[in-house]
């Protein structure tokens, strides 16, 4: 596989892994005390960190790789096993 492929395929698990911790870990004003301002949703997080989101998403995104990419050498997965469904009936109604 060649970097070009790695970095790509890293980049769609981190933007994946960044929409699944970003609701983890937050608290509204309403949970963490704090006084709302006028006109203020009240899901809005009291204190959004950006940081930790990046680096919780970036650790979950190499996890997830790492599993991808053991798969991609051993095989363990192969495209044929995805095939739920089987071959689609052929004209007649037979199937192949």
């Amino acid at each position: 596989m060649r970097w070009t492929s790695i970095l790509a395929i890293y980049s769609l698990f981190w933007v994946l892994s960044a929409f699944l911790v970003l609701p983890f870990g937050v608290r509204t004003h309403d949970e963490a005390g704090l006084d709302k301002i006028a006109g203020q949703a009240d899901s809005a997080p009291a204190h959004f960190r950006p940081g930790r989101i990046a680096l919780s998403a970036s650790v979950l995104a190499l996890v997830l790789f790492a599993a991808y990419y053991a798969n991609y050498v051993n095989g363990w997965i192969a495209p044929q096993d995805l095939d739920f469904f089987g071959k689609p009936p052929n004209y007649d109604g037979t199937r192949n």
